[in-house]
């Protein structure tokens, strides 16, 4: 079983001069729940190498079980500093892909050309994608077969408007995820603000907030059997 774990280049919050990137739980709890499941995971983002951490995701307010694992944990360390260019990955070589969220791809991988193909051949391929929180942001302009959105008429979820307003990023992101999935014709649900809620349509899998990215990982976990 091979997953590949797909991170963001991208570090800066806009223009406020601030850091963004990566959120460190939804990165630490599904690569935890891959690795004891007994997968083989790689870790790849648009320029290779270490992808940015958001900083608030650090803060001691969010550290999980999962977070703590990670800083204990040199082999993970590693792996994550050595992230593969994302050029240099292929859908045939995975059974399922997974996108950690945090603000950073809705700057980079959403726009990301490599990114978008790649998505595109893993569920033409019948694999499992997912992607929690701010992730599905990258679905913004991923094409179905018949050349329309993606997510069309399929059931998704994604960081709320709410949620953003309340981490005080509405006017600060390039898009609101849950505006994007709806204005995409995305059949958009959600739970209450940052409860675990994760939604699967075929072989798309979404995930609303960092709470979600655990139990998004089992569905992948489900869905290869």
């Amino acid at each position: 079983m091979k997953i590949l774990m797909v991170l963001t280049s991208h570090d800066k919050l806009g223009e406020t001069g601030k850091k963004t990137g990566f959120w460190l739980e939804e990165f630490a709890a599904p690569y935890y729940v891959f690795k004891d499941a007994g997968a083989d995971v790689t870790l790849a983002s648009p320029r290779g190498g270490q992808p940015p951490l958001d900083p608030k995701s650090d803060d001691a307010s969010a550290q999980t079980d999962a977070t703590r694992r990670f800083k204990k944990d040199p082999s993970a360390q590693a792996a994550l500093a050595n992230t593969r260019k994302l050029d240099d990955v292929a859908t045939e070589d995975f059974d399922a892909v997974f996108y950690p969220g945090g603000h950073g791809p809705l700057w980079d991988l959403a726009q990301d050309a490599t990114s978008i193909a790649l998505i595109e051949s893993t569920l033409a391929a019948g694999k499992p994608f997912a992607a929690v929180c701010h992730a599905p942001g990258v679905l913004r302009h991923v094409k179905s077969a018949d050349g329309g959105s993606l997510v069309k008429g399929k059931s998704v979820t994604g960081f709320t408007n709410t949620e953003e307003d309340a981490v005080g990023l509405t006017e600060v992101v390039p898009f609101l995820v849950e505006n994007m999935l709806k204005q995409n014709g995305g059949l958009y649900s959600k739970a209450g603000d940052f409860q675990p809620y994760v939604v699967t349509d075929g072989f798309l899998i979404t995930g609303q907030n960092p709470a979600s990215s655990e139990p998004a990982a089992h569905a992948v976990l489900k869905m290869l059997g």
